[in-house]
């Protein structure tokens, strides 16, 4: 519940002078203009018509009053874009690639957390999620090789600090990475690739730090140091719990709304965190914690260290709040097409609000409130969002329904196919990526998808000059992009191809409900507005050099895709 005089304390930053100030140089040498530092934060999953709906109350939810209290009062501060668009496809990866490089997939080369390299071979060792280890030749032509930049490359899965050798009990980052785990690269001498290395553009961090910025950022998985950019030195303070991790106590943590994390909550779903309502809000607030050490002028662990010029989070709580069935509590995901949320999405949403709050009230404490841009935003959105869509394939209603890659299953690459019981399995969700082996022909292969379109529930189907136009033309050096996808598929609205039972939804498809996310840009010397102008996240990154006082064409996809900042916004200084 939020306290009273929190509220008044909020209340009255919400009504102070709207004139932006010069903020005190609290980092140390960080002092470009009148907006010194910048928070950014995705709420993995959240809508606009989230935001909406939690801002400004609906009659039927939460006595009709908003659910969340502290992102209204921001938006009274704030410039809130509603048509803003993720990546397409809009996975985490290129979700969080997007916002942090300024480009799109073709560009900046990352589809999907697992996707296809057609340059690249495979692990020297087995992942954790079964990427079967390859050889690798640098004397030899590339075999090509399923890619994997998620929980699969730590040195232990299973545990919150992901096995980094001598790591504390929830902090691993970077040093969880085992890089026999990673692809590697026969051009290179058979390299194993890291995640910031994959990543073909520089990054937001990248600029910051070579500006003499200091920079931090916590995530989901060690892998997503990718925000780094290339060469991985870029990040001055990289914290990433493993979320796929068994869950374990966690002592000294309590959520914003007072549950205990010192016992786990839930013990009916301790496989991962994401497994239950109520032990995600336990593994987002260990990275809560860690945005409000550096608040302090510490890093992540609580050592001395400079305010960031440059440092955020991702919630995963409301994406497990939209998707989840679990046992014992009201299904996760709304009660119908207008996103009104159920009650367990409710709780998960109420949470974050309250987590978002204390940062809040954190920066109004160390004075940095006048000069702290904070946006809010989303990797993804969820679809779909109406409850009476939702058809999983294969499912009950038809076990014989096939996904497109069951469909050609012996037409791509081993380390692709559902043929590879043991593997990571074909790039679908929502959507289908598919690469096809060597030899095996598009046109045959969307004829073979067109005749099946009832039974793979598609939608639209994007091949050659159709999917070349928004990407790269696929293939190998100098014709074609090793990683674009040969095929990609859209199905028809909430149709998702992960047969999962345990789920109400899922993302990274091309739909309305995938793509369209909250977007919040605030600050107490902006006049609140609302913009309808269609917007993607990839305008985030140069908005965030502009309000720093850097030059946005410092980040290789402003120069190679010419995404401009923001529209209908201004730092007080003509910029």
């Amino acid at each position: 519940m939020l306290k009273a005089a929190k509220f008044l304390a909020l209340a009255a930053i919400v009504a102070a002078s709207t004139a932006i100030v010069t903020g005190q140089d609290r980092d140390g040498d960080w002092d470009h203009g009148p907006i010194s530092h910048v928070l950014l934060i995705s709420i993995d999953g959240m809508h606009a018509v989230d935001f909406l709906n939690c801002s400004q109350g609906t009659p039927t939810v939460n006595d009709g009053q908003p659910w969340c209290p502290h992102l209204a009062l921001l938006r009274a501060d704030g410039i809130n874009y509603v048509a803003a668009s993720t990546s397409k496809p809009s996975d985490s990866f290129p979700g969080l690639m997007t916002i942090m490089t300024g480009a799109t997939p073709r560009t900046m080369g990352v589809y999907y957390d697992d996707a296809y390299d057609r340059s690249l071979d495979g692990p020297a060792k087995t992942t954790g999620d079964g990427n079967a280890a390859a050889p690798c030749d640098a004397s030899k032509p590339p075999t090509g090789y399923t890619t994997e930049y998620d929980e699969g490359i730590d040195f232990d899965q299973t545990k919150l600090n992901g096995g980094a050798p001598g790591a504390g009990l929830t902090d691993g980052g970077i040093a969880s990475i085992d890089p026999t785990k990673l692809d590697r690269d026969p051009k290179a001498g058979c390299a194993p690739v890291y995640p910031w290395n994959f990543v073909r553009t520089n990054t937001i961090f990248g600029v910051i730090h070579a500006a003499g910025g200091y920079t931090a950022w916590s995530d989901k998985h060690p892998s997503y140091s990718s925000v780094a950019g290339p060469g991985g030195k870029s990040l001055n303070d990289y914290y990433a719990p493993e979320i796929n991790s068994t869950v374990i106590p966690l002592p000294g943590v309590s959520t914003p709304d007072g549950m205990s994390c010192e016992t786990i909550p839930d013990t009916s779903n301790t496989g991962a965190w994401t497994d239950s309502f109520q032990n995600i809000q336990c593994y987002d607030t260990l990275k809560v914690h860690a945005i409000l050490n550096e608040i302090d002028g510490r890093d992540h662990d609580g050592n001395p260290a400079r305010v960031p010029t440059i440092f955020g989070m991702n919630f995963q709580a409301v994406s497990v709040g939209q998707k989840l069935i679990e046992s014992g509590f009201p299904n996760g995901g709304y009660l119908d097409a207008a996103g009104t949320p159920g009650p367990s999405l409710l709780s998960e949403m109420k949470f974050v609000d309250d987590s978002i709050g204390e940062m809040i009230y954190e920066l109004r404490d160390q004075g940095l409130d006048r000069d702290t841009l904070i946006i809010i935003t989303a990797k993804h959105g969820q679809s779909p969002i109406d409850p009476n869509l939702y058809f999983s394939i294969p499912g009950k209603v038809n076990p014989s329904y096939m996904s497109p890659a069951t469909l050609l299953e012996n037409m791509l690459p081993y380390s692709e196919s559902p043929a590879n019981t043991s593997g990571l399995g074909p790039t679908e969700d929502d959507v289908s990526l598919l690469w096809l082996k060597p030899g095996a022909g598009v046109s045959a292969a969307v004829a073979t998808l067109e005749s099946n379109r009832k039974t793979a529930g598609i939608g639209q189907i994007y091949y050659g000059a159709s999917l070349a136009l928004n990407y790269n033309w696929p293939g190998l050096p100098p014709y074609g992009d090793p990683r674009t996808p040969d095929i990609l598929v859209t199905p028809n609205v909430g149709v998702t191809y992960t047969g999962s039972a345990s789920k109400l939804a899922e993302h990274g498809g091309f739909a309305h409900d995938d793509t369209n996310v909250m977007l919040l840009l605030a600050n107490p010397g902006f006049q609140p507005r609302t913009v309808y102008t269609e917007v993607g996240t990839l305008q985030i990154a140069p908005t965030i050099l502009t309000a720093l006082g850097l030059d946005p064409r410092k980040l290789d996809g402003v120069r190679l895709e010419g995404a401009s900042a923001l529209p209908d916004v201004s730092f007080g200084d003509g910029r």
